[in-house]
């Protein structure tokens, strides 16, 4: 039976699944079988979305924020506060890591996987992107150039380049083969300095490429007017990738507060991204140059981190309450 179109007016929460610590990370594999989440415990959980059974990935020694697969799904990459990066068996009945890397000096916040399955790029708080192979997670490239922490990385899905976003909203594109800088990109209304806290806020909490590689889409915070508590909206900002310029800046009609922590661009070219804080948790779905949204759905809990499947009909939240929660795009079954 072939899979019904997604229908973002339909989307509605499909499965609830429940653990017991504030969840940071979520990512489905590739097979769509499992979502493993990353905790504040320290943990990464594998949960099985059909029975909800949970299993417990114990090895790093913090927070773990970036999570991807090798391209046969076998494999999860895990990177931790710590600046660990971990192999994994992703489908074990106990996992343990068969591979670990002091890939960073403090925080790893970021992971992405080559579209050809052949690299892993890595980013954190020591200012440096740098590239590993997946078969034996040896140092391909150390890529230098931002100014302030780097908080995301995407590849082009060419796999020819790769992007990475900073706390300043910077983004610069990197030549994957030789590793060097190709140009810089920057979006002001992703990142602001607070003077009263004497801090900078915001900057690319979330960033995609459109799966035709001609739209990036970043996400954040915007109209900061405490950067202390995190007082702003949510944002997404569409670009166009070839020359760099915004398209559109998306926000919420009732101008919640809080962060727009991730965002994508659906193959039918509608944007979806996640928020969390004061004004609780959200999808958001956007399109074209329409700031508003034209389809929002409350999660009842502050989100922290959002994937959309490779099937483009779920999509998983990781919660506050340590809930990951699935959503279709579908009429309920």
């Amino acid at each position: 039976m072939q899979a019904p179109a997604a229908d973002p007016a339909l989307t509605h929460i499909a499965k609830d699944l429940v653990h017991t610590r504030p969840l940071v990370s979520c990512r489905f594999d590739p097979s769509g079988k499992f979502v493993f989440a990353g905790g504040e415990d320290n943990r990464v959980w594998r949960f099985d979305i059909a029975s909800a059974a949970k299993v417990e990935l114990a090895g790093h020694d913090s927070w773990v924020r970036a999570i991807g697969f090798s391209k046969d799904g076998q494999t999860l990459i895990t990177g931790g506060y710590e600046g660990k990066l971990l192999w994994w068996p992703a489908a074990a009945e106990k996992p343990a890591p068969t591979r670990t890397v002091q890939a960073h000096q403090g925080w790893i916040r970021s992971l992405a996987v080559s579209p050809d399955g052949t690299l892993i790029a890595t980013a954190g708080n020591d200012l440096v992107v740098r590239l590993w192979k997946m078969e034996d997670g040896s140092k391909v490239h150390e890529l230098a150039g931002h100014p302030r922490h780097v908080y995301n990385l995407a590849f082009h899905p060419e796999g020819k380049r790769l992007a990475s976003g900073d706390l300043m909203a910077n983004v610069i594109e990197w030549e994957v083969g030789t590793g060097k800088e190709v140009r810089r990109l920057k979006f002001p209304p992703l990142s602001k300095y607070d003077p009263t806290f004497m801090a900078d806020i915001g900057g690319t909490r979330g960033m995609a490429f459109s799966p035709d590689g001609k739209q990036l889409v970043l996400s954040s915070i915007t109209n900061v007017s405490n950067a202390f508590a995190g007082i702003g909206n949510p944002i997404a900002l569409l670009a166009n990738w070839e020359d760099g310029k915004e398209i559109a800046q998306y926000g919420s009609k009732a101008n919640l507060n809080g962060v727009c922590w991730n965002a994508a661009i659906h193959p039918a070219g509608f944007v979806v991204g996640a928020s969390g804080g004061g004004g609780g948790g959200h999808l958001f779905f956007w399109k074209g140059t329409e700031k508003a949204e034209f389809h929002t759905l409350n999660l009842s809990n502050s989100v922290r981190d959002m994937h959309l499947a490779a099937d483009n009909l779920h999509i998983a939240t990781a919660h506050i309450d340590g809930h990951v929660r699935i959503c279709k795009m579908a009429a309920k079954a």
